[in-house]
């Protein structure tokens, strides 16, 4: 029940070729490619590593032609107005440029190199020879790390440049102003640990970020923060922006693991990235959080399908790449209040397909990308239709959700400027407002505001959310002089009059005068104990990781039986993590058995599978618990805290075979109308069939394999038992694997997650993401899609027929309790 991989069947999708021949370090062919029927992908160039290095950025100029940019070499120009593309180097010395932009009568290039100055350059003619011959240092910035300086685009009135860069760019010298309060700091209640093998330790807050600059770069204005490593950002047609953000894939398996992801960059927007364990949860209310997870992968270029000559459905997506996994997704964005959410769908994809750019090109309507980057095989490719394009309108603009941007927009504008004190009832009033993008605007013009206009405001407004919202404005922005007034207003909120998110707000306020504005005394805990200590758990998972931190840093008598409680009773690896790693300092509270559940857990937890970071967190959450334990203690546990060494640690206790089931054996018994089912039973079937470990359930779980919450939605009973019995019988191009034949016989089966040069890294076992296998791109014989999926088959049989039909009954009701399925 790993890998319920069919449940993302992509059958409008074809494989050009059933299998294709790699022809050593030869470019990816055309014919291994998977796009949706009607669709043709021709290569255009088969980049010259010797001679051409390995592109990684791709511009039109004004001319029509295509400009490229070697990752560690020069720039390149291709006229493709001709049958036989036209490849030149430009006769400038340059080298590096992860981003390129024609603009102004120039060629912008943001430089990331250790070998190049880095940051943005400008190029020009000076002579009308069709050669760039003047380059201007106009920002530098320090680069050569992977997570450096990027892309740029112009803005939507096309009068200034955006650019991106990521969390190991430190900010231009010469910001002009920022749209982002300047008050950013780390702000963890209970503190966090850096990544286990020392990844970006001594990196802290902002993180990655957006800029805006005009023409010569002389006014330069931060737009958003909090980023991990963004490559490209994108303008839909209502001028709103967007990035695809990187995920930290030796994250996979912990509470603190983010996925690549699509975030709407509003004004001022912080979105919460963090060194190690430290990223804050995307529904903190101080994080703007994602408009669209995707999942583990690469992010690189995006762009917006506009101007393509392709169905109308394409032509509004946001085109994303992924270099890793070698995927070109379609994303569906629809608005959401003032902001979006969506959906995506694979566009194109075939392995090796280490994706570095992308655009639409202006005159032909053509997509265009370039594969490379790492000195890997590079190429130039384009897709175009084949089919009848019928004459489909652009979409009409929803005037109610267009009616949301324009407030938004309104309360961005204060975010910059001389703003009057008239406008603070503005911002006051939309603290409260029932969208989330308007609350966020709506507090980031309040931190921009003198705190002496406001701070006597926000700790009595009669809205608890706008009151929430208002005391973490004043933390933020505030003294210490500050810290009773902000407890007295969130005293006075009643905790059984609020929602989920309204509890999560509280909470966060509460922690955030704490880190801001000075530690919680025992005599300021008081009231907030009173109110709190008897509420975990909640039964809600957001609220009850936020309540187990607030209530072990406030000393909470009660609090670490409740909390090692709760760890041992969860299903999710992901929550019994994260109540491990608040307990690790705590002092208060245990017994000598508390302290025999609690390391017996770091035991148990050694079956659990993550990616590179995931056992050195776990370590090193021991290493600290133990900080704190006195030595009389841990002599008493001794063989507990070190346990003798299993054979296998890794292998989970197996089950006893039960029968070898078919799709014919339960059909019955999961559709009986008499079937009572139960709940619980099949929430623990999904758990001791380890699913949590690739897939989610609502809130819970892995992200290697498809999100099943909705599943139910989707399929009935058969098609969710066909899934997970015959996973082979259909699997989705999302979450398919490659079969390679090497020179030497060998076979290998399995994703490509990384590359360098000639050498591809293949994920052969979801369950254990930092088992790769190395494979020679030289050595490779032929490539094709593996027929078997990468779920195992026989997953469930060592359940009863009973329980298979609880599981189903929980995979249909989405993991809801309260689904009409249990209440017969």
């Amino acid at each position: 029940m790993r890998y319920l991989l069919s449940l993302f069947a992509a059958s409008m999708f074809f494989a050009v070729g059933a299998s294709a021949h790699a022809a050593g370090l030869g470019v990816t062919p055309v014919d291994q490619f998977s796009v949706p029927e009607g669709f043709q992908v021709e290569l255009i160039h088969e980049v010259p590593g010797d001679t051409e290095g390995s592109w990684v950025s791709l511009t039109v100029d004004p001319k029509g032609r295509l400009i490229a940019c070697d990752q560690y070499g020069g720039l390149y120009r291709i006229d493709i107005s001709g049958d036989d593309p036209q490849v030149e180097k430009l006769d400038i010395e340059f080298e590096g440029a992860q981003g390129l932009l024609c603009a102004f009568g120039s060629l912008y290039a943001n430089v990331n190199s250790r070998t190049f100055p880095a940051g943005v350059w400008r190029l020009t003619d000076t002579n009308g020879d069709d050669q760039y011959d003047k380059k201007e240092h106009i920002i530098p910035l320090n680069g050569g790390s992977e997570h450096g300086p990027h892309a740029m685009i112009l803005t939507p009135d096309e009068q200034r440049i955006l650019m991106c860069a990521g969390n190991n760019t430190s900010l231009p010298k010469n910001i002009t102003r920022s749209r982002v309060p300047e008050n950013w700091d780390e702000d963890h209640l209970l503190g966090r640990m850096p990544d286990a093998r020392g990844h970006n330790a001594d990196r802290l807050a902002p993180g990655g970020y957006v800029v805006s600059f005009n023409p010569d770069a002389s006014d330069i204005e931060l737009v958003a923060t909090g980023f991990r490593n963004e490559y490209d950002i994108a303008l839909n047609r209502q001028g709103e922006l967007f990035a695809y953000d990187a995920d930290m894939e030796w994250d996979v398996g912990t509470p603190w693991y983010r996925p690549t992801r699509i975030n709407h960059v509003i004004s001022g927007a912080e979105f919460g990235w963090r060194n190690g364990t430290g990223k804050w949860p995307e529904y903190y209310p101080d994080s703007f959080g994602s408009a669209v997870d995707i999942g583990p992968g690469s992010p690189t270029g995006i762009c917006f399908g506009y101007g393509a000559k392709f169905p109308a459905k394409y032509r509004d997506s946001l085109f994303i790449c992924d270099w890793s996994y070698g995927n070109i997704h379609a994303v569906e964005l629809t608005p959401d209040g003032s902001s979006y959410t969506g959906s995506y769908k694979t566009f194109a994809t075939a392995a090796p397909l280490p994706v570095t750019d992308i655009l639409i090109h202006p005159t032909d309507g053509a997509m265009y990308f370039t594969i490379g980057g790492r000195k890997t095989q590079s190429g130039l490719y384009r897709i175009t239709y084949t089919g009848d394009l019928a004459d489909e309108p652009v979409p009409a603009v929803d005037s109610s959700a267009q009616a949301l941007r324009d407030l938004r927009h309104q309360l961005e504008a204060l975010h910059v400027g001389d703003v009057s004190a008239d406008s603070i009832p503005m911002m006051l009033e939309n603290l409260s407002h029932e969208d989330r993008a308007i609350r966020f605007a709506a507090r980031i013009a309040l931190e921009h505001q003198p705190v002496q206009r406001w701070r006597d405001q926000v700790v009595s407004l009669d809205d608890p959310r706008a009151r929430i919202l208002g005391v973490i404005a004043l933390a933020r922005c505030g003294e210490a002089s500050d810290k009773a007034a902000a407890l007295s207003g969130l005293n006075e909120l009643e905790w059984s009059s609020l929602d989920a998110s309204n509890r999560i707000g509280l909470l966060r306020a509460y922690g955030l005068v704490a880190i801001r504005l000075g530690a919680i005394d025992a005599d300021e805990a008081k009231p907030l104990l009173a109110k709190i200590d008897g509420q975990f758990p909640t039964g809600d998972n957001q609220v009850d990781r936020e309540l187990a931190q607030m209530l072990i840093y406030l000393g909470s008598a009660d609090a670490t039986a409740k909390v090692v409680a709760e760890m041992k009773a969860s299903p999710s690896q992901e929550n019994q993590i994260h109540y491990a790693m608040a307990l690790r300092d705590t002092k208060n509270g245990w017994t000598p058995e508390l302290h025999r559940q609690y390391f017996t857990w770091f035991s148990d937890i050694q079956s659990a599978r993550g990616g590179m970071s995931f056992g050195g967190f776990i370590d090193n959450i021991k290493k600290a618990a133990l900080q704190r334990v006195p030595q009389d203690v841990q002599d008493q546990l001794a063989s507990v805290i070190n346990p003798p060494q299993k054979a296998d640690d890794a292998v989970t206790k197996a089950r006893p075979f039960v029968h070898k089931w078919t799709v014919d054996d339960l059909l019955d018994v999961t559709t009986a109308e008499d079937h009572v089912a139960n709940f619980e039973r099949g929430k623990e079937v999904f758990a001791a069939a380890q699913c949590y470990k690739c897939h989610r359930m609502g809130v819970q779980g892995g992200i290697l394999g498809p999100d099943l919450t909705s599943a139910g939605g989707r399929f009935n009973a058969k098609d969710l038992l066909v899934s997970i019995i015959e996973p082979s019988k259909v699997i989705s191009d999302q979450y398919g694997a490659t079969q390679f034949l090497t020179d030497d016989g060998r076979v290998v089966v399995g994703r490509v997650v990384n590359m360098n040069g000639s050498n591809l890294a293949v994920m052969t076992n979801m369950l254990d993401p930092s088992s790769q296998t190395q494979v020679n791109r030289d050595t490779i014989e032929t490539t094709k899609p593996a027929t078997t999926s990468m779920m195992p088959a026989g997953l469930i049989d060592t359940f009863t027929d009973e329980e298979i039909a609880d599981l189903v009954a929980y995979l249909r009701a989405g993991g809801n309790a309260k689904h009409p399925i249990f209440q017969k």
